[in-house]
């Protein structure tokens, strides 16, 4: 069914490319249209994180799903083979104080996840030594985002997806229209956007801003640290800290006010970092009621929704691209299709 399917994708976010080359690989002609240059959207602001553990330990809205995140996780080796992207699987560890590790240490056997005690200065040298334990899951991986931003575009090129600068206002002349665009559709974001109009769903989105600090000279611990309301992991550009949560906030500037609370965050776990210089970035995503974005068709003629993947955009990259390239084809979704179907709002 999907074969020759002229078939336009509003966004090139990890959500837009991830589904691009999903459709191309089902024998769609697909164009991706996005007016920011290449990286420039939430997607390349961010840490690349695939972690379903932590994000079920450490984030309430997120807890309920960790089924569904870890199958996304699960589908991401498949994808960085097809594309070429990097997958960082060093693991992360937890450090803070007593009474906070040993609630995460039981809500994880809650889950059913097995976290190992480790001293802490072993794969994090520098840390505070009032930490004397910590916790690690090798389960939580990474990607390096900007990079794998390039290659999903690279391997979507190869498989024949063109790209334009073009605004999409509409489905147009294409057979389809995907709306990957993230926050630009929120419906808090101040005004009209160009696709506001082209699926009534969209009005269920809320954007959330996120800053996150680069630290280029600071030393890097060997795995992603999370500690309690702050993450540090290492990057091809130095030490990445992050990040902040501002719910309604749709505006990408930089609030320089931001910078200090993580900085001190991180100072606390890792004392050599609170002199530390560091640049500041924001990125502005797209968020529905429950944490979970909304895949499937619009009650618009036409229009597929990958849109609202909150914090999660990366992980559930995969998934979302899958889901979204059998709508298209007619086969089946998978187990988790019904509970992203953006009908349920």
């Amino acid at each position: 069914m999907s074969a020759g399917r002229r078939v336009t994708v509003a966004g090139a976010g990890a959500l837009g490319l991830a589904s691009a080359l999903a459709l191309a690989d089902a024998g769609c002609r697909v164009t991706v249209c996005d007016p920011e240059p290449a990286g420039a959207n939430a997607s390349g602001v961010a840490a690349g994180m695939l972690a379903p553990v932590f994000e079920a330990l450490l984030d309430p809205q997120a807890l309920a799903h960790f089924g569904l995140l870890m199958a996304a996780r699960d589908l991401w080796p498949a994808l960085a083979r097809r594309a070429g992207v990097d997958l960082d699987r060093s693991g992360a560890l937890a450090i803070g104080a007593e009474a906070w590790l040993a609630r995460t240490q039981a809500g994880a056997r809650r889950l059913g996840v097995r976290l190992t005690e480790r001293a802490p200065q072993d794969l994090a040298p520098g840390v505070s030594q009032a930490f004397r334990r910590a916790l690690l899951t090798r389960e939580d991986w990474r990607l390096e985002a900007p990079a794998a931003l390039a290659q999903l575009r690279h391997a979507a090129q190869a498989a024949g997806v063109a790209f334009s600068t073009e605004a999409v206002t509409g489905r147009g002349d294409a057979d389809l229209l995907v709306i990957a665009t993230g926050a630009a559709t929120a419906a808090a974001t101040g005004g009209p956007t160009a696709l506001a109009d082209a699926a009534p769903e969209l009005a269920s989105l809320s954007p959330i801003k996120g800053h996150i600090l680069t630290l280029a000279d600071a030393p890097a611990p060997q795995v992603t640290i999370r500690g309690e309301g702050v993450y540090l992991t290492p990057a091809q550009g130095g030490l990445l800290v992050g990040a902040t949560m501002e719910h309604g906030a749709a505006d990408p500037t930089v609030d320089p006010a931001r910078a200090a609370p993580l900085l001190a965050a991180a100072a606390r776990l890792f004392p050599a970092l609170a002199d530390a210089a560091f640049t500041t970035a924001a990125g502005v995503r797209g968020a529905t009621p429950d944490g979970l974005p909304m895949v499937g068709w619009s009650t618009a003629p036409g229009v597929l929704l990958a849109v609202g993947a909150r914090r999660n955009g990366w992980l559930l990259a995969p998934l979302v691209a899958r889901i979204v390239a059998a709508h298209v084809s007619g086969a089946d979704a998978g187990a988790y299709a019904a509970r992203l179907e953006p009908g349920r709002f």
